[in-house]
């Protein structure tokens, strides 16, 4: 009897290992048309590095600015067509907004 459950547990252990990886086959694919991406090539962002003063005498002051938040300090300022994400004073990552 013993045999059997060890047996029957090394099975469902193996079922359960073996299954395991096919769950992250499940992801959804998102495709953007090609058409609504020929403009967006054109929109100009900050670079990294680039400093917050150097920033707004480039493309003015943002439309909101949200944060800091956290440690290092993390900074969102909004514009019409992007998000520039600043760490402390100098730009971190600069995200076309989606459009609609």
């Amino acid at each position: 009897m013993r045999k059997n459950r060890i047996i029957l547990g090394t099975l469902a252990l193996a079922a359960a290992l073996t299954l395991a990886p096919a769950s992250g086959l499940l992801a959804e694919q998102l495709s953007i048309p090609v058409g609504s991406q020929a403009d967006r090539e054109f929109v100009s962002t900050p670079e990294t590095g680039m400093s917050q003063d150097a920033v707004r005498a480039t493309w003015g002051e943002p439309l909101e600015v949200m944060g800091p938040v956290g440690e290092p300090p993390i900074t969102q300022w909004h514009y019409r067509n992007f998000i520039v994400y600043f760490e402390h004073d100098r730009v971190l990552h600069a995200v076309l907004k989606p459009n609609r």
